[in-house]
């Protein structure tokens, strides 16, 4: 499954040049003038994770399969896309369909790039695209409870639970709160706020794009925007576009020692990744076999049923149970078979919850 993930922010705060490097790729012009991303680029990368290159050698793998991640470059924003200034109508259209916003944020001074309000400051970046999203929910909402409050009182129940949950909504908005901190009361509420796809409805996971030099432990800037991640309950994480770019170009085995010499551990993109999976309640399951290796994505808390769906929809029809070994006793253990001797293999049935680094097998009719 994965998750997709859109890049915003204002103009020339590094967004293009960060998704190039984390899709490896060059289809996103990265230009210094606002609005050189027109068209949403999207790009698909495959999800780091070396407990996969683990199993796959236990196993005898012929084939590595990651788990996929998303990353959609959204053009810049302005004050009053809202109301359709700049690109701010596409801009809007094209954050509806991801399941978290990666906000971008400058945090770092150099005079030869343009900031579109002639200052670096993090913090009022974030409140100016922060507000056009909160307007433009607004907007929507104001429009669309007084209909289900009408409607609910006639009798319609899907109606009722959408004027109870987005009225709450409406309520934060109209005082100046993202609608992310809504709180559903039950299932059927927290189906109905996703179903409205409110722009500020989704996770957020701040990016604070530094020099090079500020890279490994960030800076005064970076500072304030990981505050503000955590008063909001969001996620921050500090990465150089100009690094990840450089690296993007480099082969893969001279990649180790180019981040050591900087002092850092792990890439950019590995940062993201594990944040947004973080912030997205995201876990991993694998299937391990001689043909393939391959890594899965579900959100925690799923079913054994609601993972084998993942592979095939007819895997969840016809669930009969997961053969299941946890990642640690798989390596320890030498694979499947040793695993299944010392009593590690285990039986699961439907109402089997899902852990990270499961190794299964699903039996199906």
């Amino acid at each position: 499954m994965g998750f997709r993930c859109g890049i915003v922010g204002l103009p020339n705060v590094g967004k293009s040049t960060l998704f190039n490097a984390l899709t490896e790729t060059a289809a996103a012009q990265a230009a210094n003038y606002p609005f050189c991303t027109i068209e949403p680029n999207v790009g698909n990368v495959a999800v780091p994770d070396p407990r996969l290159q683990k199993l796959a050698e236990i196993a005898g793998s012929a084939k590595i399969i990651e788990t996929q991640l998303g990353f959609v470059d959204i053009a810049g924003l302005v004050r009053g896309a809202s109301k359709g200034e700049g690109l701010g109508n596409q801009f809007l259209g094209n954050i509806r369909e991801v399941d978290a916003i990666v906000h971008v944020l400058r945090c770092f001074e150099n005079d030869d790039i343009q900031h579109v309000d002639n200052k670096v400051d993090p913090i009022a970046d974030a409140e100016t695209v922060e507000t056009e999203l909160m307007l433009a929910d607004l907007e929507s909402l104001e429009k669309r409870v007084p209909n289900y409050v009408k409607k609910g009182q006639q009798g319609d129940k899907e109606a009722k639970i959408a004027a109870s949950v987005l009225g709450q909504a409406l309520e934060l908005l109209r005082e100046g709160k993202p609608a992310r901190l809504t709180q559903p009361k039950d299932a059927e509420e927290a189906r109905v706020f996703a179903q409205a796809q409110l722009l500020t409805g989704k996770p957020v996971l701040y990016v604070c794009n530094v020099n090079e030099e500020d890279a490994a432990n960030g800076n005064e800037l970076s500072a304030k925007v990981f505050a503000k991640a955590k008063a909001e309950g969001a996620e921050a994480v500090v990465v150089s576009a100009a690094i990840e770019a450089e690296i993007a170009t480099m082969p893969p085995e001279e990649r180790g020692e180019f981040l050591s010499e900087l002092g850092l551990e792990e890439t950019g993109l590995a940062r993201v990744i594990r944040a947004g999976y973080k912030l997205l309640h995201l876990l991993t399951f694998f299937t391990v076999g001689p043909k393939e290796a391959r890594a899965w994505t579900v959100h925690s808390g799923a079913t054994a049923p609601e993972a084998a769906g993942e592979i095939h929809s007819d895997f969840e029809k016809g669930f009969i149970r997961a053969e299941t070994i946890a990642y640690d006793d798989y390596v320890a253990l030498g694979g499947e078979a040793r695993a299944r001797e010392a009593g590690k293999l285990r039986a699961e049935g439907k109402a089997y919850v899902v852990q990270d680094g499961d190794v299964m097998h699903f039996l199906h009719s």
